[in-house]
C-alpha cells in the first residue's frame, strides 16, 4: 500500500507540473504598442499650484521626439520620449547645475539632472506627473498636471478686412487706476511719474531679495491691436503679455542679432525679421495685432513679425486656454523699464 501510495502521489506531482508548464507555454507574449498617435500633437498644460506649460510630441521615421516649456523660460527640446507599460508617456529633460565656481564666478563643475514627465491619457485630456530631483541629489520634488490638446492654428487672418472697435486707454497718465498685481503678496514696482509708468525693481545689497509682481489690466479681452510706447535702460529685461498668454519681448539687444529672444521677439518662439531697435534709453514705439492665433509686431515703424502663427503660451503664461479672454500683463519682475501712451483697439468679430 505504502508503495502504492507513493505512486500516485509521483502521478499527480507529474501532472502538475505538466500542467503548470503547459499553462506557462500558453500564456500569449504581450505585443509592443505602436500606435501612439493619441499623444501626438501639442498640448497646453496647467501645472498643479498654478504655471502654464506647453508639450509638442512628434514622431517621424518611427523616431519619437518632443520640445518642452515648463512654467518659466524658453522652449526647448527633450532629450527623450518614450512609452513605458504600453500606456505611459515618459518625457525626460536634462539640465546641467553648477555645483562649484571659482573666485571669478566661473563654473569649474557642474552635473547633469534629469527631470521627467509620466503621462497618461484621460479622455480626451492628458494627466501625469513631474519629479525633479533637488540640486543636492536630497530628494524629488514632484507637481500633478493636465493637459488639453491644442489645435493648429487658422490660416493667417487678412489684417486688410479686419473691423476695430473703439480705442481704449489702458493707462490714464497719473495713476495705476485699471491696473493691479497678479500675485498680490509680491512688492509692487510699479508707479506714475510724469505720466510715465514706470517700474524700478530695486535690491539691496546685502538685503534679502525683495520678490517684484507682473502688472495686468484689470480688463480682459480678445483680438486687438495694442500700440505703446516703451523705453529700457541698459541691460535691462521686460515683457508685453498679449492675453496673459504671449510675451513680446522687451530688452535691450541693440546691436545683436536676430533672435527671438531680442526686443519685439514673440518670446522663444517667433524671431524678428529684422532688427529694428534702437539703442537702451531711448523711446521705442510698438504696434502689435493678436488675431485669430496671429501675431504681427511693427517696432519703429518696422515690421519685424508678419502675421505668424503663435503655436502656444510662452514662458510666464498664466493662461493655457488660447481660446479665452485675456488681460495685458506688464513684466516686472526682470529690471526697470518705463511705459507710456497704451492704448488698445479691440478687433471686432
Amino acid at each position: 500500500m505504502k508503495t502504492k501510495s507513493l505512486f500516485i502521489a509521483a502521478l499527480l506531482v507529474s501532472f502538475m507540473v505538466t500542467s503548470c508548464k503547459n499553462e506557462t507555454t500558453t500564456v500569449p507574449v504581450p505585443v509592443q504598442k505602436t500606435d501612439i498617435s493619441e499623444f501626438l500633437g501639442q498640448w497646453t498644460i496647467d501645472v498643479e499650484g498654478g504655471g502654464v506649460s506647453w508639450l509638442e510630441v512628434t514622431q517621424q521615421n518611427n523616431f519619437l521626439d518632443g520640445k518642452l516649456l515648463w512654467i518659466g523660460g524658453s522652449v526647448l527640446p527633450v532629450g527623450s520620449v518614450f512609452l513605458a507599460k504600453d500606456h505611459v508617456l515618459m518625457v525626460q529633460r536634462t539640465n546641467s547645475v553648477v555645483r562649484e565656481r571659482d573666485a571669478n564666478n566661473n563654473p569649474v563643475k557642474a552635473n547633469q539632472v534629469t527631470n521627467w514627465l509620466e503621462i497618461v491619457k484621460k479622455g480626451d485630456k492628458i494627466e501625469g506627473i513631474i519629479l525633479n530631483p533637488k540640486n543636492n541629489g536630497l530628494g524629488v520634488d514632484t507637481a500633478t498636471f493636465t493637459g488639453t490638446k491644442l489645435p493648429a492654428p487658422p490660416a493667417a487672418p487678412d489684417l486688410s478686412k479686419v473691423k476695430y472697435g473703439d480705442p481704449i486707454t489702458l493707462f490714464n497718465g497719473k495713476d495705476l487706476t485699471g491696473w493691479r498685481l497678479i500675485n498680490e503678496k509680491q512688492k509692487n514696482g510699479f508707479s506714475v511719474k510724469n505720466g510715465v509708468l514706470s517700474n524700478e525693481p530695486v535690491q539691496v545689497e546685502g538685503q534679502p531679495h525683495v520678490s517684484y509682481g507682473n502688472l495686468r489690466t484689470e480688463q480682459e479681452f480678445e483680438d486687438f491691436n495694442i500700440k505703446l510706447e516703451v523705453n529700457i535702460p541698459a541691460g535691462s529685461n521686460s515683457g508685453v503679455y498679449l492675453r496673459g498668454l504671449y510675451e513680446i519681448q522687451v530688452v535691450d539687444s541693440y546691436g545683436k542679432g536676430l533672435d527671438s529672444h531680442n526686443m519685439g521677439g514673440l518670446y522663444s518662439r517667433v524671431s524678428p525679421t529684422m532688427s529694428a531697435e534702437k539703442p537702451a534709453g531711448q523711446w521705442q514705439t510698438m504696434d502689435i495685432t493678436l488675431c485669430d492665433r496671429h501675431v504681427t509686431v511693427i517696432l519703429n515703424g518696422k515690421k519685424i513679425i508678419d502675421n505668424q502663427p503663435a503655436y502656444g503660451p510662452t514662458g510666464g503664461a498664466i493662461i493655457s486656454d488660447v481660446f479665452s479672454k485675456g488681460p495685458i500683463y506688464l513684466q516686472g519682475d526682470h529690471g526697470t523699464v518705463n511705459y507710456r501712451n497704451i492704448v488698445l483697439t479691440p478687433i471686432v468679430k
